[in-house]
């Protein structure tokens, strides 16, 4: 049995629903290719863009010595750790936890370092929609001004091996 083309007929417009449905999903794609630039502008979501390569043990030897300069207290076997206002915090990635606990001030502004040890992590700051990729080897730096005290859980979500359900880390503003 051969291959036959279709009949001379086969293509029919579209028409009733279906005419509605693909115009509304044009309507849609428009308003998405407005809104897109609008939120880039406008949204204040968007990273200052700052990042800078430098070796994921260099980046962890900066850490370690924000921590012995700035740390509070602890929560077990981590940290917490309060810069002062306006000034640099450090956040490292690493399989299978964030190091170590911020301490930040509502009101006040801070640069945020953040680096991968390892692998790939995803920083998403939950309640707020902060999405960032940490790739090892960078130093990513985010301009942030918490506005409202409490507890701000720290989730990656990027697969990065077994324990990735596990990895969570805390920023708490007073």
């Amino acid at each position: 049995m051969s291959i036959k083309p279709p009949p001379s007929n086969w293509f029919q417009a579209p028409s009733g629903n279906e005419r509605l449905w693909i115009g509304l999903a044009l309507m849609w794609c428009l308003i998405m290719f407005v809104m897109m630039p609008f939120w880039h502008l406008r949204g204040q979501q968007n990273s200052t863009g700052e990042a800078y390569a430098i070796s994921p043990r260099d980046f962890q030897a900066q850490v370690e010595q924000f921590v012995e300069r700035n740390q509070v207290g602890s929560e077990g076997h981590d940290p917490i750790v309060e810069p002062p206002p306006g000034g640099d915090a450090y956040l490292l990635a690493r399989m299978w936890s964030w190091y170590p606990i911020l301490q930040l001030q509502a009101g006040e502004t801070y640069r945020l370092h953040i680096s991968s040890l390892d692998i790939q992590h995803g920083f998403s700051l939950l309640p707020m929609n902060m999405n960032f990729q940490i790739i090892p080897g960078y130093d990513h730096v985010l301009t942030i001004t918490p506005q409202a005290p409490g507890e701000y859980t720290i989730v990656c979500n990027e697969f990065c091996g077994i324990d990735h359900h596990r990895m969570i880390g805390k920023i708490i503003v007073k």
